[in-house]
């Protein structure tokens, strides 16, 4: 039986909670503007700018393209409409039941670790958007190799980890350095490079908000009914998952999760790398 993940947990959670409150299928940050407000009814637009700056950076000669860690497969879809072939790699057997339902026949679906992934195809670009984070860096690299046409291209949105003193509340991220020197030594020549962590890091305040203002709340009413109700169970449960708990309440709810936080602890890139000859 395939093992769930917490993190696929916590991705088709948000993929609701994005549907419902923000009216988006889009499960990555946004591009916040300086004439866009930051609340949540400008979320969509957010994203929808973080999409077109993707599309802005394809180079020319691209037709074919590889999602890697494609979501609910909703800016696939938005990729297929401008015209481009897309495949998709989706790990998680909770979010592929929505990209299929989304894309049916017009994408190749591979439900597996990008690492993992065996196909015959090769593509012009490997899209990588928010999914880097979660790839093993070296294997992911050889992968991405093997898989692109000649002259082909990687394309990176992502945070990294900065090197700074101090516990991030936000996790993930490869170390900014180590990708960086790493990719030095690999057969790829680096085309672009844009910082747009000042742009994405308000995504975190709107994140931190609906935590406080809604699932805050809704936590410690069913804590509040479970004590209450159910006193045994509910010491039992608190006792077996205390360092569970307690890692919830010092990433989500302690209010640390915010854009200042993001951008001391973070840096967004856009890396364009060519593979060469």
């Amino acid at each position: 039986m395939h093992k769930v993940e917490l993190k696929e947990i916590g991705l088709d959670i948000g993929l609701a909670f994005a549907k419902h409150f923000y009216k988006t299928d889009y499960l990555h940050y946004g591009y916040w503007t300086d004439d866009l407000t930051v609340e949540p009814s400008n979320v969509l637009k957010a994203q929808e700018n973080y999409a077109n700056l993707l599309l802005e950076y394809f180079p020319e000669q691209v037709v074919s393209v590889l999602d890697v860690g494609c979501g609910s497969g909703k800016f696939a879809e938005k990729m297929i409409d401008s015209g481009f072939h897309v495949d998709c790699v989706s790990p998680s057997p909770n979010l592929t039941k929505h990209v299929m339902n989304r894309l049916g026949e017009r994408s190749e679906i591979f439900e597996c670790p990008f690492e993992e992934l065996i196909t015959n195809k090769k593509y012009d670009l490997i899209l990588c958007s928010e999914s880097f984070q979660y790839l093993l860096l070296e294997k992911a690299i050889e992968k991405t190799f093997l898989l692109l046409n000649k002259n082909g291209h990687l394309l990176i949105c992502d945070f990294f980890k900065r090197n700074v003193p101090g516990k991030s509340p936000i996790s993930g991220g490869h170390k900014i350095e180590r990708f960086l020197k790493y990719m030095q030594s690999q057969p790829f020549t680096l085309i672009i490079d844009k910082d747009i962590t000042k742009e994405t890091s308000p995504s975190l305040d709107i994140m931190r908000d609906l935590i406080q203002e809604v699932i805050f709340p809704t936590w410690n009413c069913i804590a509040y009914y479970m004590t209450s109700n159910y006193p045994r169970i509910s010491r039992l449960f608190s006792f077996i998952f205390r360092k569970k708990i307690a890692q919830a309440h010092h990433k989500y709810f302690s209010g640390g999760t915010s854009g200042v936080q993001f951008a001391h602890f973070k840096t967004y890139r856009m890396f364009l790398y060519q593979k060469n000859k």
